[in-house]
């Protein structure tokens, strides 16, 4: 497919996806990646949301609310500037109340192949697009920055102590995770995300 013709053809489906778009979307799930989601969601990737661009969400959303954003393994891939503004417009077009919830690798795993995979230009599938390692002091300090009242839902410590609390799978379910992924076996924690909760008070 040349340049020019993949080019028309992004355009068309972007502007099919905004016409047959539901009325009411309340609960967002970002970066979606084309995996199959509850579908009280609504999934979409960065061909319908930049999430750096207040215009991509003022398209979307038509400068409406929703209760829940959903992110999983999204945030590594944005740089400093990029995270800032994907931040700001997650607070501005949440609802009072509402919750934005970020899973992506833990930079504090004490598993060092955990880390090798998942680092910036590491061995794993994608890391090479992977801008950011986070802990959970960055993910908190960035999220605070902008407005967030932030709750750490998984994570691991700088001494390698690893912290959870029980958490719905109503506010998105977080596949890489210490209940959820199949790699966690015989109480190992093989994979773990670092997951936060932001509410917008």
């Amino acid at each position: 497919m040349t340049s020019i013709i993949k080019y028309l053809y992004n355009k068309f489906k972007r502007l099919l996806h905004f016409i047959t778009i539901p009325n009411r979307i309340l609960k967002l799930n970002v970066g979606a990646g084309g995996v199959p989601f509850d579908k009280s969601w609504y999934s979409c990737d960065i061909n319908v949301l930049d999430l750096t661009k207040r215009e991509d969400w003022i398209s979307l959303l038509k400068n409406k609310k929703v209760n829940n954003i959903f992110a999983e393994h999204v945030w590594e891939h944005l740089n400093e500037k990029d995270t800032r503004l994907a931040n700001i417009n997650c607070f501005e077009f949440l609802k009072k109340g509402g919750r934005l919830r970020l899973a992506v690798p833990d930079g504090f795993h004490p598993d060092k192949e955990y880390i090798e995979y998942v680092k910036p230009n590491g061995t794993g599938i994608g890391s090479d697009d992977h801008k950011i390692l986070y802990d959970y002091n960055i993910m908190k300090q960035n999220l605070e920055k902008v407005g967030f009242k932030v709750i750490l839902v998984e994570y691991w410590d700088e001494s390698g102590k690893f912290h959870y609390i029980k958490w719905s799978k109503k506010h998105g379910k977080v596949s890489r995770s210490k209940d959820y992924d199949i790699r966690n076996k015989n109480g190992k924690l093989n994979y773990t995300s670092l997951i936060v909760d932001a509410i917008k008070e």
